[in-house]
């Protein structure tokens, strides 16, 4: 199988790239000092341009709102500095010839209160659940939503005059856009909650709101998945009709490219399709869809039993991927882990020059190769 597909050019509005390889985004915590993105951050991209990838998703970076940060070490995207080194960042991935994206993020009632630099500040969910039945976290009021609104409008503004080629909301996993997503999450009685419309229309007033600060041209990606880092197997939609209901408001709002995350990139969304979440979300909104779930690897980020990092993976094949690409299910493919692991992972695939890729491994979680 030719690895062309790959390299073909994508063309979206004013994004262009080079070809169809995304570096996925993935918390890093190399952010101490006052979680401003340091010279450290700033070679980690541009090592990962230089290694010959269209488009660099950064790490999630919290918006200006209190309870917006749930681990210590995390960039933030508000202030003088925090935006300046972010600039940093985005001059050396565009002078490696490279295109980036700054991963925006609220991680809700994920947010334990205690978790540095913030201390008692308290986790933010649409029912104050970090987890279903469970109320331990603040009730978000009107007045908390449109701040976050607001805040995260703002932070897209911010990058687009950064210089940031697009932004991405982080609408997956279980933080805050997901919470309200997820009926397990979201047991408000207002107009927040109940049908998967009502659900969906915190995403789209964020959407919405982020449309208008950086214009009509400038790309919007969202990440969004059926899976939670609290239930790996909840699920929003459980047909191809429900997930239309759920997309279609998202779409209509705003968004040009649905970055779609499963574990297993390869595994069928539903009975009697072999298409993928990538493939129903392209198929259903018509816009452009990313794939992402275990690229290149042999086994899925999910820890073992009695373990908290993300589990060991040897390289695999990329053959089916080549062939789902090749018949246009999906746009463009997200390689996260093994692209910790080989900063140079697309130069080396484009080279064909698959045995000289290296296993993922714990220890590399622990620096900035």
């Amino acid at each position: 199988m030719t690895v062309n597909p790959l390299f073909k050019p994508f063309k979206l509005g004013t994004l262009h790239l080079k070809n169809r390889l995304v570096m996925a985004p993935m918390t890093r915590n190399f952010s101490p000092n006052d979680n401003i993105p340091g010279d450290n951050v700033v070679d980690y991209y541009r090592r990962r341009a230089e290694g010959g990838v269209g488009l660099v998703i950064t790490e999630g970076t919290c918006i200006d709102h209190e309870g917006a940060s749930g681990y210590p070490g995390v960039p933030y995207f508000y202030g003088q500095e925090r935006l300046a080194g972010w600039g940093k960042v985005v001059k050396a991935v565009h002078a490696a010839g490279g295109k980036i994206a700054p991963q925006l993020w609220h991680v809700g009632a994920v947010r334990k209160a205690g978790t540095p630099p913030e201390g008692d500040v308290p986790g933010y969910g649409p029912s104050g659940m970090n987890v279903p039945g469970k109320v331990n976290r603040q009730i978000m009021t009107q007045q908390d939503i449109d701040d976050v609104v607001a805040a995260f409008a703002q932070a897209a503004a911010d990058a687009k005059t950064i210089g940031f080629d697009a932004v991405e909301l982080h609408g997956a996993h279980g933080y805050l856009i997901d919470q309200f997503f997820w009926e397990g999450t979201n047991q408000r009685e207002d107009h927040y909650a109940g049908s998967i419309e009502n659900r969906s229309r915190f995403a789209v007033e964020v959407i919405s709101a982020v449309r208008a600060a950086v214009g009509p041209d400038y790309p919007i990606i969202l990440r969004w998945s059926q899976w939670k880092q609290q239930d790996y197997t909840a699920r929003l939609a459980v047909t191809p009709e429900e997930l239309t209901r759920f997309l279609m408001p998202l779409s209509d709002a705003g968004v040009d490219i649905f970055h779609c995350s499963q574990r297993r990139f390869w595994e069928p969304e539903f009975e009697g399709s072999e298409l993928n979440l990538a493939g129903w979300t392209k198929q259903i909104t018509g816009k452009p869809a990313i794939t992402v779930g275990s690229v290149g690897l042999d086994a899925e980020f999910t820890p073992k039993p009695g373990e908290e990092h993300f589990r060991e993976a040897e390289p695999a094949s990329i053959d089916t991927l080549l062939a789902r690409l090749e018949q246009d299910e999906f746009d463009l493919v997200a390689v996260g882990r093994a692209m910790i692991a080989n900063p140079d992972w697309v130069n080396l695939v484009e080279a064909k020059r698959m045995q000289s890729l290296k296993p993922f491994r714990k220890e590399h979680l622990g620096q900035l190769i």
